[in-house]
């Protein structure tokens, strides 16, 4: 594999291989989440910093991301952020409160409150601090494993912009789609243009592979999901390739998307 300008050589390039559909030694290795609570040197640091300061702090960030690696011989590290950083990027005021995990003390109620969000243009200008972090985890990586970003799909962000904070049902964003149907496609249109800027950022920060969560598919039945998600997925798939440089990851079908009878982009 050719070496990036600036980053160092990669020694374990398995995961990037496997994503290219190429032949590998074995089965490249990594964790969902696989920086968290259950390392004693996450909770030492956790202790002393509230999340998002953990998020938006770029030494914290690499700190935490390199944890796992540090004890384990895996073939990728995810940078340590969250997928509502897109929402605070926009505008929005997000807390991650004990017990009950992120909500948003002011949601958004109706259209009229789009016109609380930033325009989605500016909204990387807001993100640098996850680039740095992504610049900082690459270097300290020393190409032994794969770096790997990340946002949250525009649906997912949505149903969280709306609803407030985690749900069950996501009842409040699927009303929207059913009574304010106009509406909700400019804000996952906001939310999808915020999203291709931000991943774009993150291959030049130096992620290699990107992934895209669309956490809340399974609220969405399919004809839902093929007006107001998967159109979303596709433009933030092309365009981010477009622009781009990441190895994309191997198709993956949802178990509750493949169910729908949906092929994913």
């Amino acid at each position: 594999m050719a070496q990036e300008s600036g980053f160092p050589a990669m020694v374990n390039d398995r995961l990037l291989r496997a994503a290219r559909g190429e032949e590998v030694d074995q089965v490249p290795v990594w964790v969902m989440r696989q920086a968290g609570r259950y390392l004693p040197e996450f909770r030492e640091v956790r202790a002393k910093h509230d999340f998002f300061t953990m998020c938006q702090t770029p030494s914290l960030s690499c700190q935490v991301t390199l944890q796992p690696l540090n004890r384990f011989p895996l073939d990728a590290a995810i940078i340590f952020s969250d997928i509502l950083v897109i929402p605070q990027a926009l505008g929005m005021e997000v807390e991650m409160r004990p017990g009950e995990g992120p909500v948003f003390p002011s949601p958004l109620h109706g259209p009229e409150d789009l016109s609380r969000l930033a325009p989605p243009g500016d909204a990387c200008t807001k993100l640098q601090y996850v680039f740095d972090a992504l610049t900082l985890t690459r270097k300290e990586l020393k190409g032994k494993a794969t770096l790997i970003g990340f946002s949250g799909a525009p649906w997912t962000i949505m149903a969280y912009m709306i609803e407030g904070k985690g749900s069950k049902t996501m009842s409040n964003a699927k009303g929207w789609l059913y009574k304010h149907a106009e509406a909700s496609h400019r804000l996952l249109k906001i939310i999808t243009e915020a999203t291709i800027h931000y991943l774009v950022g993150q291959v030049k920060a130096g992620a290699q592979v990107l992934q895209v969560f669309e956490s809340h598919a399974e609220h969405l039945g399919p004809q839902l999901f093929r007006d107001f998600a998967l159109p979303y997925l596709k433009q933030i798939c092309d365009q981010v390739k477009e622009q781009g440089e990441a190895a994309w990851p191997p198709r993956h079908s949802n178990d509750s998307v493949s169910q729908r009878g949906v092929t994913m982009p």
